[in-house]
């Protein structure tokens, strides 16, 4: 599990005290008085206007229009402890690294999930450095056991025969 998640970027300010919209924003993450990161340092949000589809935030220690334009661009990353999964979600860092099956037919190990418009995607590396993508839908994807490191896959469905 990551430490800190992405919940938005700094855009162009809003008005004259520092604040800032907020490009990308996981609106649960900016709520008045949570604490994100930006640029290495801890800070509160001190205000939060707008709308969920276009947050703007006010952080504390940001003062001016200047100071915010210098903010501009830049991450706001909040604890990863604030996000709740749901029961099929994971963290793209759980799932590189872990090992894909076909029941009992090793297939590969995921180098990385690519994010695509519709769904994600596991990039598997096979034992033969050829690649397979599996998207990360439930017909393609059986299971996800993050603990053990294993994703057990349907190759029939993604046009293949287990070897």
């Amino acid at each position: 599990m990551p430490t800190e998640v992405r919940a938005g970027r700094v855009g162009r300010p809003h008005g004259l005290d520092g604040s800032v919209h907020v490009i990308g924003a996981v609106p649960a993450l900016l709520r008045e008085g949570a604490v994100v990161s930006v640029d290495g340092r801890s800070v509160e949000i001190v205000r939060r206007a707008g709308t969920d589809a276009r947050p703007i935030v006010r952080l504390a220690g940001v003062e001016g229009r200047e100071a915010a334009e210098a903010l501009r661009g830049r991450e706001l990353l909040a604890p990863a402890v604030e996000v709740e999964l749901e029961e099929d979600e994971w963290w793209i860092e759980d799932l590189e690294g872990c090992t894909v099956w076909d029941g009992a037919v090793e297939v590969g190990v995921v180098v990385r999930v690519r994010p695509m418009p519709s769904c994600e995607l596991l990039e598997v590396r096979r034992p033969d450095a050829s690649e397979l993508l599996v998207p990360l839908v439930r017909d393609a994807v059986r299971t996800v056991d993050v603990a053990a490191k294993r994703i057990d896959v349907d190759l029939q469905f993604l046009g293949e025969e287990p070897s």
